[in-house]
């Protein structure tokens, strides 16, 4: 069965961001979650869809942004689904901390932004993970026939997922809200080289981002050395 991709544009005046919601022979995968104040808008895509109660099979974090997991233990909770991430991202989600594990962030940016999220009503639930997802993982047994590559960069565990078909669905890694590019914030250019090298040995077709619209690698491949070096001066959190 050729996947049913359905891509769900989260708006607010921050930015936009994606989720993912695959249709399966069994049911459905969620990647992503959105911001926490579009809750009511995700839900009903879901439902439109066709998600209801026990068919949600599996909610996968790509990392441990706000933007992408605002939502996630409602929907969880709502559906009745398990939500999966990489274990080196699952203290943001469990603190309610977004910079805990990255670099060179000051006491004074880590509070002010954590304070603000809570004005504004993006502050995500916390919650803990239900399953802990890693390098070379299968995700057939729910029914989606795909593996979870490891993508440090952006964050430590940003994680991506590469289907049989050569669908990836990167996170933040790379982006196209222009262009096709690097993503904006890079935490550690070290592993966003390793991880860009990583993927210009894979059988990638079209390439699902957090933000923008879904691109063939190809608009990629030829330029993955000139992406990592240019990395190496670009902003850091």
């Amino acid at each position: 069965m050729t996947l049913e991709i359905k891509t769900i544009v989260l708006k607010n005046y921050l930015g936009n961001v994606n989720c993912y919601l695959i249709k399966t022979d069994t049911g459905f995968i969620l990647i992503d979650t959105g911001w926490a104040n579009k809750r009511k808008e995700l839900e009903k895509e879901l439902e439109r869809a066709g998600c209801t109660s026990g068919n949600l099979e599996l909610i996968i974090l790509t990392h441990g942004d706000f933007d992408h997991t605002g939502n996630s233990a409602y929907i969880g909770k709502k559906f009745g689904s398990k939500i999966a991430m990489q274990s080196d991202d699952s203290r943001m989600v469990e603190n309610g901390d977004m910079f805990w594990n990255r670099k060179k962030t000051n006491v004074f940016t880590r509070t002010a932004v954590n304070a603000l999220l809570g004005i504004l009503g993006l502050r995500p639930d916390r919650f803990k993970p239900d399953i802990s997802i890693d390098e070379g993982d299968d995700l057939s047994k729910y029914g989606f026939n795909a593996v979870v590559l490891h993508i440090p960069g952006h964050s430590k565990g940003s994680i991506g997922i590469l289907t049989t078909e050569g669908d990836f669905f990167c996170g933040d890694l790379l982006e196209n809200t222009d262009k096709p590019a690097a993503g904006s914030i890079i935490d550690d250019p070290m592993d966003f080289n390793a991880s860009i090298e990583k993927l210009g040995k894979l059988e990638i077709n079209t390439v699902y981002p957090g933000h923008g619209k879904p691109f063939q690698m190809t608009l990629l491949t030829k330029s993955c050395k000139k992406l990592q070096m240019s990395k190496e001066n670009r902003r850091k959190i």
